[in-house]
């Protein structure tokens, strides 16, 4: 649930910005502005930081595993 804090948060910030007349209706327009924040960014295909961090790490043992076969092919076309 920390993305439903962090657009709360934003949204927040981005409603204090607001003229004092306007922020009146701080409520409605922190409820729509958290809607199109997250409406905007479902939409941009992000991924969590841990999915990032796991494929990070895939593509680390793939490269290991990559330059290992390079080593192996190299030796055998000496061969």
């Amino acid at each position: 649930m920390e993305n439903k804090n962090t657009f709360d948060d934003l949204a927040k910030k981005i409603t204090d910005l607001l003229p004092v007349n306007i922020q009146l209706m701080q409520q409605d327009l922190e409820s729509n502005i958290r809607a199109l924040l997250q409406s905007s960014l479902s939409r941009m295909n992000l991924v969590s930081r841990e999915e990032f961090d796991v494929q990070s790490a895939l593509l680390a043992r793939t490269r290991e595993k990559l330059d290992q076969l390079e080593k192996q092919l190299a030796e055998m076309e000496k061969k």
